[in-house]
């Protein structure tokens, strides 16, 4: 394809109904004319979030399907496995902002693939519970198979915990309780998950546990085996061997919490305990669920409380396991509790630790708009330290997204241009326009090299440019000047 010009590229964009004539006007406008080149007039456009990135790159492919589902319109790509891919989306009448699974093309003509699809949908749409992500529709159109969910602003627990490396015994207590609760609500309901693992636990920015892709029980019962290392989640093959190994039936739920309990433990001490491999035989045979080595023995330090629950929700005697999601819950609530009161007696001492800067800014929400992994931890690591709930995310549109759609997301937004590059300056200054953002306290963090964006920066008394490298201490006091902890007007003395 030849080079393309910014009016083709507008031309093109309003034909796929991407945008519209006002829209077009208004950009042109702006400009002051339409002599401007491609790369500015796109960038114009996902500065103002008219158009996504991933929008822009499908246009300018030349591909005119895959833009709308329905009423959806798609925003970008947030996942894709061998069976379907998922998006973030728009409803373009509500505004509502969804993720939608779509069947891959290769399998939408293959009755036996979709039907399997649809069936798994519609498991999902008689859920309703805090730590199970809801399906709202089931949509399956001539070759078009999707599914509307439920979108969590966060990201799945295999990739929270390669930031991470592991978790406390409270954290992940905590976690678990989630998980959990949400088995025994569709145990309850006659149901069981059958593809527990990392990626099906999504974690959003709050901090709580979702599952997703219930449902995988009943597709595969209608799968047959030679299908299986094809169409089926790779993990239901873990779930046939631990079933020969037990001697359990398909739909037995202590497979759940056999996996529950794999979750919990690589939480803990930050590795899987099942050798992981492709190999299909080897993922079969009782040998590799014989061969877990003890959590005692690779965390010695972990709680007694915390290794009981681990211990028994995957011991290999179905009989010993928990019976049910509900029995495993209730040993987590009491590890969690005692946790608690451990860190209680503890805390007399430790209470002291913290700095001023800690106790003048208790537990208030701070999003950080990092993409480096490192970078997120450390931020993560030294706010939480300075007394601040940290919510992390690596796209600055994904933030701006957020604070429209609930405004006090967030007492502080921290953006950090380092590597996300100059999208970062563009959400910056969108804060700063006129409209219900204006008031957000926002930190934009330049590298050397980016110091000429200062002069672009639409700054205010709460609006804030800083220069890296920083240290954790000046970006506390930046945070603290933004948020004091009485306002300036108030006269009234501080209560203890």
């Amino acid at each position: 394809m030849g080079q393309m010009t910014a009016e083709q590229f507008a031309q093109r964009a309003f034909d796929l109904g991407l945008v519209t004539d006002r829209q077009l006007r208004e950009a042109w406008a702006a400009f002051g004319t339409r002599h401007v080149s491609l790369e500015e007039f796109v960038q114009y456009l996902v500065g103002r979030e008219t158009l996504t990135n991933y929008q822009v790159d499908k246009i300018l492919k030349g591909e005119k399907s895959g833009f709308f589902y329905g009423d959806y319109k798609v925003l970008y790509l947030v996942g894709a496995g061998t069976f379907a891919r998922v998006f973030r989306a728009v409803h373009r009448e509500t505004g509502q902002v969804v993720a939608l699974k779509v069947l891959r093309r290769r399998y939408s003509d293959n009755p036996e693939h979709y039907e399997a699809f649809v069936r798994e949908g519609r498991v999902g749409l008689t859920l309703r519970h805090p730590n199970i992500v809801p399906i709202y529709e089931v949509v399956s159109e001539g070759h078009t198979h999707y599914l509307v969910m439920e979108f969590v602003e966060g990201q799945n627990l295999r990739d929270f915990m390669k930031i991470r490396g592991r978790l406390s015994p409270e954290e992940a207590t905590r976690l678990m309780c989630d998980i959990a609760s949400g088995l025994q609500y569709a145990f309850e309901h006659g149901l069981t998950h059958r593809d527990l693992k990392m990626t099906n636990v999504l974690i959003s920015t709050e901090g709580r546990a979702k599952l997703v892709d219930f449902g995988l029980a009943a597709v595969d019962e209608h799968v047959d085996d030679d299908l299986l290392s094809e169409f089926a989640n790779p993990r239901t093959i873990d779930y046939a061997g631990l079933e020969r190994a037990t001697g359990v039936r398909k739909d037995d739920t202590r497979s759940d919490i056999y996996f529950a309990g794999c979750i919990y433990y690589h939480m803990l001490t930050g590795h899987p305990p099942l050798l992981e491999t492709k190999d299909r035989i080897q993922r079969l045979s009782k040998h590799r669920f014989l061969n877990v080595p003890p959590i005692q023995k690779v965390l010695p330090e972990v709680p007694s409380c915390v290794a009981l629950v681990v211990n028994k929700a995957m011991s290999l005697d179905v009989n010993r396991r928990y019976q049910t999601p509900g029995a495993m819950l209730v040993d987590l609530k009491i590890a969690a509790k005692r946790l608690r009161e451990e860190a209680e007696k503890a805390g007399g001492a430790s209470a002291g630790l913290g700095s001023a800067d800690a106790l003048a800014t208790p537990k208030r929400p701070v999003m950080v708009v990092e993409s480096n992994p490192r970078m997120q931890e450390l931020f993560r690591e030294q706010l939480k330290k300075a007394g601040f709930r940290v919510l992390l995310t690596s796209d600055p549109e994904r933030a701006l997204n957020r604070f429209r759609e609930q405004p006090n997301t967030a007492e502080c937004l921290i953006i950090n241009a380092q590597q996300i590059g100059r999208a970062a300056l563009e959400v910056f200054n969108q804060f700063g326009e006129p409209g219900n953002l204006q008031h957000v306290p926002v930190i934009l963090l330049l590298d050397p090299s980016q110091q000429a964006w200062k002069d672009q920066a639409i700054t205010a008394s709460h609006r804030l440019v800083l220069q890296m490298p920083l240290t954790v201490r000046q970006l506390r006091e930046a945070i603290n000047q933004l948020l004091p902890q009485q306002p300036a007007t108030q006269s009234k003395p501080t209560e203890d």
